[in-house]
């Protein structure tokens, strides 16, 4: 087990391009309920199939420009341990989990209450899954981050969910906590691989392996619709290959617990999306949620930043290597 840390995790450069890179990731996800929404307009597409072609487009791009730069690496591959083996297997398990689970939420109950619970949630079981794993507890600057923003979140996206108690609203929800499992499970694995490793190439891969058998039990579906195909592969590249490579990145010098605050941007990003494309207004309890939301990811920014004697979060569980 590393040791704890003395200062701020966001008082070096490392750390801060890493926090960005989660926050540019948290943006690019933030496009993947209208994309996935336009698929299953305009192509019938369903939640597997739409979940198995981010998947397989994704893996199939990240295994490209693996190839294609596996010259240019100057550093040798790192060694796959038994220990790596096992987080690469849970992150292809758990991201394959939270797609698969996330885009049937939103088909059951709508986007409102699959983001509410699946990314509301999340910052919560990481916290836990950290603690029980014995990786410390979140500091109070951090802990003061979470509620502020679950606050914001559940200003921005639950003013819309409305009163329904029916079967499929709580049938949905129930996906959304299996979605908001798989990215905890994603985020505590992701950042203990090893520098060397591929690690979105092999969750990507892994993921499509562990969803494809059951996408053709169920009846995989496919299009030719010409719009559909150029957002499925905008879905596969983009919140996808590019999204996943910059969270994974930022996970080595940026701890969970701030990661899963951070990414609390992506249904912010969401919300104003369908705001400018869709003609959708923010009531005005949803526009205070999202500045909620805002305020805490740059105060906690500015708060790491400003306190090189912060704790933090002791010790790091994401930047450790896996044996």
């Amino acid at each position: 087990m590393s040791s704890p840390v003395s200062s701020s995790p966001l008082t070096t450069p490392a750390s801060r391009r890493g926090f960005l890179l989660v926050v540019l990731a948290a943006l690019c996800w933030g496009t993947s309920g209208i994309s996935g929404q336009i698929v299953a307009d305009r192509a019938g597409l369903g939640p597997l199939d739409i979940a198995w072609h981010r998947m397989a487009i994704g893996a199939v791009a990240l295994l490209a420009i693996h190839a294609l730069t596996r010259r240019r690496r100057a550093a040798p591959a790192a060694r796959l341990g038994r220990g790596t083996a096992v987080r690469l297997l849970l992150i292809g398990a758990g991201l394959a989990a939270y797609q698969l689970a996330y885009f049937a939420a939103v088909a059951t109950a709508g986007v409102s209450i699959a983001t509410l619970v699946a990314l509301g949630l999340a910052p919560l079981l990481i916290a836990v899954g950290a603690a029980l794993l014995g990786h410390g507890r979140p500091d109070r600057a951090t802990v003061l981050a979470l509620v502020v923003a679950l606050v914001g979140l559940v200003l921005l996206v639950g003013i819309s969910a409305g009163a329904d108690t029916g079967t499929a609203v709580v049938l949905g929800a129930l996906m959304a906590v299996g979605s908001a499992l798989g990215y905890a499970v994603v985020t505590l694995a992701g950042a203990g691989v090893p520098a060397g490793v591929p690690v979105t190439l092999a969750g990507f891969a892994g993921g499509a392996v562990l969803l494809t058998p059951v996408a053709l039990i169920a009846g995989l579906r496919f299009t030719t619709e010409p719009g559909a195909l150029a957002v499925l592969l905008y879905l596969g590249l983009v919140p996808s290959a590019l999204a996943y490579t910059l969270f994974f990145t930022g996970l080595r010098t940026v701890p969970g617990a701030v990661a899963s605050i951070v990414t609390l941007l992506e249904p912010l990003t969401a919300t104003a999306l369908a705001t400018a494309f869709l003609g959708e207004r923010l009531a005005p309890g949803a526009l205070a949620g999202g500045l909620l939301v805002l305020a805490a990811v740059a105060g906690l920014y500015l708060r790491r930043m400003g306190d090189s004697n912060s704790r933090g979060v002791a010790p790091n569980p994401l930047s450790k290597r896996a044996p």
